[in-house]
């Protein structure tokens, strides 16, 4: 079955220019669906922290894109964060908080949050589809979470579900 994808010469949302080892990089960015959606719910809800194993350079133009001047993606952590691992990157959720039971991670990468398995809420990746709902989809939960006093113990029950992605 083919994979909905973003039509060719359909517009990108914003354009990244980095310098990378001296040589001037575009990247033509396309937002998820539903981004700023999710964020504008989330940030009443939740402190949104950026974690990404991106470099810094792209991870904090893109973070800047996203956060629009609304001040939500304030707190952020990129590659230089993350731990060198089995040919990823390794996020320590530790380097947030040490009290794990209030932090959970969303990411598509299993690899990212090996450490914290207890902690993260997988997501599919996301390959320029424009018909995605997956932030929308997880919006019911994340609801639900703000009402429990440990997240693991919401999010341990869902670890079969790590490897579907």
């Amino acid at each position: 079955m083919p994979r909905n994808t973003v039509k060719p010469g359909t517009p990108h949302d914003f354009t990244v220019k980095v310098t990378i080892d001296r040589h001037p990089v575009r990247f033509f960015v396309h937002k998820r669906p539903h981004v700023d959606f999710f964020l504008d719910v989330v940030s009443q809800w939740y402190d949104l922290v950026v974690f990404t194993a991106s470099m810094e350079i792209y991870g904090a133009a893109v973070a800047d894109k996203l956060d629009n001047g609304r001040n939500i993606l304030r707190r952020r952590f990129y590659r230089q964060h993350c731990t060198p691992d089995y040919g990823s990157y390794t996020k320590d959720l530790t380097a947030i908080c040490n009290d794990l039971n209030r932090i959970f991670i969303i990411d598509n990468s299993p690899a990212a949050y090996r450490c914290f398995p207890h902690n993260a809420i997988p997501i599919k990746s996301w390959f320029s589809d424009p018909t995605d709902v997956a932030l929308l989809s997880l919006l019911p939960m994340l609801d639900a979470l703000r009402f429990t006093n440990d997240v693991r113990s919401v999010l341990s029950r869902n670890l079969h579900l790590h490897g579907l992605w």
